[in-house]
């Protein structure tokens, strides 16, 4: 039989990079005593007020169909809290709602791409990028991101590699694998290099709320002159502890949302009016455990760095927001996949090799920060254990 070209663009693109993981999960369900430093989930329930607000929302009858671009009590919640943020009105007109960050970036990837285009993004990247980017027909150009440099992308990096095919540069800051935030100066050189090209900014800002402290988030968004070229996309998932609700958003100007809204209503019609009531209620008022995560998150890869420089040759990058953090395995003499693999085996311990998001970390790991205390110092302990009988085995 035959398939259309999107399953070939797509192939190989799905659980392989997750291979460790699901690895991990099979000997944990055997009975093994695995600690799973793999997936950014949060480490707090959906708070119950908002899991309050769905429920009455759905008692009250919020379960038809929706508005193709989201309710407008959430877009307006949106609206409100884009035009505080960048100090400029932003619009309801300039909002749509989706499941989720990674449909809305499907949306608008699929609305401003096209075969033959080059879409120019930073690796390493999140592990679904090269799929969104590949399912418009595109071609993904990464950018190596300089552990010299913070991982954060140079525009200078980003200026030698355009050429008359590209159309957009996809960033993420805060950053996911590596928990870097571009700079003020970074957003402003990266723009002069969009406005020269005539070139979209999509920023995924998914990680905006868990910023440590002392750290600046800065978003394109926030420039007068980009406003007219920059999307952004994000979602309660990780803010708000609420990841299977499956509630997202995109900001752009009201061109692209007008010329986008038919593309995301053949795709979907619009999501489930109670968890956009929920929504709105969690954008509107904050969020009560945001804070708290970014303070544990923030002790915790503060502990693995001190852990590790003390304990064995591992290298830790240590982020500046979200759930992750990096480490240099090269001392070990196994790239970051074979020192992963070999890492759940002997040490019972799951992390994500480096190459899941990009050839650039090679030799590096993701290890997620939402363990409780406890179990995550039982990890930096098997994971110090692991790497001196490497070092004793090589000797």
């Amino acid at each position: 039989m035959r398939y259309a070209d999107i399953t070939r663009r797509l192939a190989g693109l799905g659980g392989a990079k997750w291979d460790v993981h699901i690895k991990a999960k099979a000997l944990r369900a055997q009975g093994h005593d695995i600690l799973e430093l793999t997936i950014g989930e949060p480490d707090v329930p959906t708070p119950k007020a908002l899991m309050d607000v769905a429920s009455a929302a759905m008692q009250a009858g919020r379960t038809g169909y929706s508005d193709g671009r989201g309710e407008p009590g959430l877009r307006a919640a949106l609206s409100e809290r884009y035009s505080q943020r960048t100090g400029r009105p932003i619009s309801a007109n300039q909002v749509m709602c989706f499941p989720g960050t990674q449909t809305a970036l499907f949306s608008v990837m699929m609305g401003i791409a096209d075969t033959g285009c080059e879409v120019l993004v930073g690796d390493p990247m999140y592990a679904t990028y090269e799929g969104v980017i590949r399912a418009s027909g595109a071609d993904m150009v990464p950018v190596p991101l300089r552990p010299e440099n913070g991982f954060r992308l140079a525009a200078d990096d980003l200026a030698a590699r355009i050429t008359p095919r590209t159309r957009a540069i996809l960033l993420t800051t805060p950053h996911n694998p590596t928990g870097s935030i571009l700079t003020a100066s970074d957003i402003d050189a990266i723009g002069e290099l969009a406005l020269a090209h005539d070139l979209w900014i999509i920023s995924d800002e998914v990680y905006e709320d868990l910023i440590f402290d002392g750290e600046t988030f800065t978003s394109p968004l926030s420039r007068d002159e980009l406003s007219d070229r920059v999307i952004v996309v994000s979602s309660i998932s990780k803010s708000h502890a609420a990841p299977g609700f499956r509630s997202g958003w995109c900001i752009g100007p009201e061109a692209f949302t007008e010329t986008l809204l038919p593309l995301s209503e053949t795709m979907l019609f619009g999501n489930q009016p109670f968890i956009a009531d929920m929504t709105e209620k969690a954008v509107g008022d904050g969020s009560d455990v945001a804070h708290d995560m970014c303070t544990r998150f923030a002790a915790r890869a503060r502990h693995l760095e001190h852990r590790l420089t003390q304990g064995c040759d591992l290298k830790v990058h240590t982020p500046q927001a979200g759930m992750f953090a990096m480490i240099d395995v090269s001392s070990t003499g196994l790239n970051g996949n074979d020192y992963a693999l070999h890492l759940l085996e002997h040490a019972h311990v799951a992390v994500m090799p480096g190459t899941s998001f990009g050839s650039t970390l090679d030799n590096w790991v993701r290890v997620a920060l939402t363990i409780d205390d406890d179990a995550f110092d039982t990890a930096c302990t098997r994971i110090i254990q692991h790497a001196t009988q490497l070092q004793l085995e090589t000797a």
